[in-house]
């Protein structure tokens, strides 16, 4: 079934093109093309997909001028102007892509909507002069750009110009990345070929409908070039999620309101009222705390009752949306990471997960990174260096994963390429270690303008164990390790390692989920209301400046900054 039966008021009974049911047409029409047996996304046009995604009486549609055609006097079966003729008549449309002004939950965006019954939705001179300009028209007038993609691939009766189409979108798409301005890319099926290799992997977020097939080359394609059969479901959406190629993966009925949300937050539209004010609740004098065994520290520190990362959000935020995967083919689940709203302000948030029981942590691979890990931390980090957003990262990890496939994979690379990255963003970064923050596979996601800790989390360069092993030759001796090592909060935070502690609720935080995380929003709130005025070359020198005085005498450092960073602090 296609676009046009569903529509068609002469048709009155449509079968599925998955589950063969059939459905009456008005009904599917309602449902904009969902089976309601099986969930499958029926094709849609792009009027009809500008109808469903724009706010009721705000589609403008760009006045594009139409380009040179037929540029190779292509002929096969019939020549390429007749052909051209044909899917217009059938169509309705003058290409394969219809680009227009509207507001999706009240945000103004520009977007650019493919159609396949448009031979194809095949990107031509025609489609990549469109798409392109919808990409310069959003940059002039300062919008966000939405891409929805469905496409066999660059169009073969023009040749060579088709193929150059994909470069010259790709540039279009960067000048909005030079910009800071969002694009957001709707992945239907099919987006196969130039498309698919060019501006539909190109968005800041990329969402996908169920069922939705990508790729560079189509089942087809692969068998008749090199032989080979891909396995079932090999191209659909939710196994290039699992890869860590898609953000997310939304229902139809779900797209407008998840779209606006995501819009809403990278435009940083602040909420109707600002926050109101929050008391200090970070203790910074050491004697304030109790002093305790070390040991005991790490004990609460692992406790697997104490909340989890996504515990954290659920609690913390408003309009969460969880973004996936590192683009080059890996989504670790140790890492999770997106975008919401804190105290009514847009931030991105980072951070370990472990999980609850035996499945979850195992799921979780107890919290312990993969490179793919901190490569999607790094993907989210530039994320919100591009849109401006604040930075929030919770620590609770015991190490990153030390086995041989993470070596193969470059963890110590990757880890090191967030340290660097970390040091220059050019937006607020707070970190808070929740749980167990040790050695580098902490540290690779704690690089920050404000390090905080709960009351009994631990911060070390290796867990007890293994120093005792290393070092005492015994790993009975981890609790003198522990002691040795001074990794609970007190001592982090005479060491200046941290700016503050935060006291958890009587029983800890594992005692009370809710208060844990209304005192651990209260503090990343105070401390993002102090970064939020500076600008980003000061907060890069202050985060450098911060890290560089570890290991160096007081008076050494402050003369070496006034030297070097004319006195930034």
């Amino acid at each position: 079934m296609n676009a046009a039966q569903v529509d068609d008021p002469t048709t009155r009974w449509v079968s599925c093109g998955r589950c063969q049911g059939v459905s009456y047409a008005k009904r599917l029409a309602r449902g904009h093309g969902v089976c309601p047996r099986c969930g499958h996304c029926q094709p849609l046009s792009a009027p009809d997909r500008l109808a469903m995604l724009a706010d009721p009486g705000s589609v403008e549609p760009l006045d594009l001028v139409a380009v040179a055609e037929d540029p190779l006097g292509f002929t096969d079966h019939k020549p390429y102007p007749q052909r051209m003729a044909d899917a217009r008549h059938a169509t309705g449309l003058a290409e394969a892509v219809v680009c227009a002004r509207l507001r999706i939950t009240g945000v103004p965006v520009v977007a650019a909507v493919m159609d396949f019954r448009f031979l194809g939705g095949s990107l031509s001179a025609g489609v990549g002069e469109h798409i392109t300009l919808a990409a310069e028209t959003a940059l002039a007038e300062r919008l966000p750009l939405l891409l929805v993609t469905a496409s066999g691939g660059v169009r073969m009766q023009e040749g060579v110009i088709g193929l150059m189409q994909m470069a010259k979108t790709a540039q279009a798409l960067h000048q909005l990345d030079e910009a800071g301005l969002p694009t957001l890319c709707l992945v239907t099926d099919p987006t196969y070929g130039g498309v698919a290799a060019s501006y539909a992997m190109l968005g800041d977020v990329l969402v996908a409908e169920p069922g939705a097939r990508l790729g560079f080359a189509g089942p087809r394609v692969i068998s008749q070039t090199i032989g080979e059969q891909l396995p079932p479901g090999f191209q659909t959406a939710e196994k290039l999620l699992e890869h860590g190629f898609l953000d997310l993966i939304c229902p139809r009925p779900t797209l407008r309101h998840r779209l606006g949300r995501l819009l809403s937050i990278a435009t940083r539209r602040p909420a109707d009222q600002p926050p109101e004010p929050v008391a200090p609740v970070v203790v910074r004098e050491p004697e304030r705390l109790p002093e305790r065994s070390a040991w005991e520290a790490v004990r609460r520190a692992r406790d697997i009752r104490r909340p989890t990362t996504s515990d954290y959000l659920s609690l913390m935020l408003d309009d969460f949306e969880e973004l996936h995967g590192d683009r080059v083919g890996g989504d670790c689940p140790a890492i999770i990471g997106g975008v919401g709203r804190l105290n009514g302000s847009p931030v991105l948030v980072i951070g370990h997960e472990k999980g609850h029981n035996t499945r979850e942590l195992a799921a979780r691979n107890y919290g312990m990174a993969h490179p793919a890990g901190y490569r999607k931390a790094a993907r989210l980090l530039r994320l919100a260096a591009k849109w401006g957003l604040p930075v929030v990262t919770l620590v609770d990890t015991p190490g990153a994963y030390p086995g041989v496939d993470a070596e193969q994979r470059g963890q110590a690379t990757a880890i090191a390429e967030n340290l660097r990255l970390m040091g220059s963003l050019p937006v607020p970064v707070v970190t808070v270690v929740t749980g167990e923050g040790c050695s580098g596979g902490a540290l690779g996601i704690a690089v920050a303008d404000r390090v905080l800790m709960l009351e009994h989390a631990v911060y070390t360069v290796i867990s007890p164990e293994g120093c005792a092993a290393i070092l005492w030759r015994d790993p009975a001796a981890a609790p003198a390790a522990a002691q040795a090592l001074r990794i609970d909060a007190r001592s982090l935070l005479e060491l200046g390692v941290v700016e503050g502690v935060i006291l958890e609720p009587p029983g800890g935080a594992e005692a009370d989920h809710a208060a844990a995380a209304l005192l651990l929003r209260d503090a990343v709130h105070a401390e993002l209301a102090e970064l939020a005025g500076c600008h980003g070359t000061a907060l890069v020198a202050a985060r450098r400046a911060r890290f560089r005085r570890f290991g160096r005498r007081h008076q050494q450092a402050e003369e070496l900054l006034v030297s070097t960073e004319g006195g930034v602090r």
